[in-house]
């Protein structure tokens, strides 16, 4: 049984149409934030994308300690409420413990786990519990049949609200590399599966102090992906990535964000959901 998933005023999965989750990796600025969501929200409205917001208050997984990790949980989430509120779409951020998450999801329409928390049975557990809708990242430590095991905890919690994300797998030192099977792979568990374009090209600790990236691949790989029937796209979104405060070499250009969509979902238009397999 595949279940669709409501996300505030529209559904994903199943025949829903394709959704983009976008926005600033990290909380910079309040203006910023909002500046960025109505600039995504308009063009996401013009090809015909359902859309959420994303920006993190804490990104606790930073490479060095003296990385930038934004505004905290109290400030960050009243940015993430004026951007519901004034810009009108739903919100995602990461939570990366139990307490966070409980006090989040007060807020936000989707709380999202971290790739390396991704098997943490009590952030799980308590992200489910809030009833918001949870999207949990691949760990780049597993295959896409071990999210099964992912899966059973949230359902076992009593959700069946839950987005997977595909993200990349470690492939040696400093990179990742994306195998498109596990799209349908993680399709099969009945939920809908995102594809994260700008995380799957990240070099991690690619710089020494912080990860690297080559955002030139985001459009080839999200391209893969469209065609292997994804229902959604992840992407870190700046008007000025080069100047960004986290994750600027994997973030797509706020200015080239809708060539990238319209291509993206003129192959969904060919290629439909869910990838048949040949038998």
């Amino acid at each position: 049984m595949f279940h669709e998933v409501e996300i505030a005023t529209f559904a994903v999965g199943g025949e829903q149409p394709h959704f983009l989750i976008a926005g600033p990796c990290v909380i910079e600025s309040e203006q910023l934030a909002l500046d960025t969501a109505g600039r995504i929200a308009e063009i996401a409205k013009a090809v015909g994308m359902p859309y959420v917001f994303k920006s993190s208050y804490d990104k606790a997984n930073r490479s060095s300690i003296r990385s930038f990790r934004g505004p905290g949980l109290h400030e960050g989430l009243a940015v993430l409420r004026k951007v519901k509120q004034q810009i009108g779409v739903p919100v995602l951020t990461d939570v990366h413990s139990t307490e966070d998450a409980t006090r989040a999801g007060e807020v936000v329409d989707i709380l999202q786990i971290p790739a390396f928390l991704c098997r943490q049975t009590d952030l799980l557990v308590a992200a489910a519990k809030t009833g918001r809708v949870v999207n949990v990242k691949k760990g780049q430590f597993l295959s896409p049949w071990d999210m099964k095991n992912v899966v059973d905890k949230l359902e076992e919690t009593g959700t069946r609200r839950i987005l997977l994300t595909e993200r990349g797998a470690t492939f040696g030192y400093n990179n990742l590399v994306v195998d498109m099977r596990a799209l349908p792979v993680m399709r099969r568990f009945g939920y809908p599966v995102v594809f994260d374009a700008t995380h799957s090209v990240q070099l991690p600790g690619g710089a020494g102090h912080a990860s690297s990236g080559q955002r030139e691949f985001i459009t080839p790989l999200a391209s893969a992906a469209a065609a292997a029937g994804c229902d959604g796209f992840f992407m870190e979104v700046h008007p000025d990535p080069d100047r960004a405060l986290s994750d600027g070499p994997n973030m797509v250009p706020l200015q080239q964000l809708k060539p990238l969509l319209e291509r993206l979902m003129a192959i969904c238009r060919v290629a439909g959901k869910g990838g048949e397999a040949l038998r």
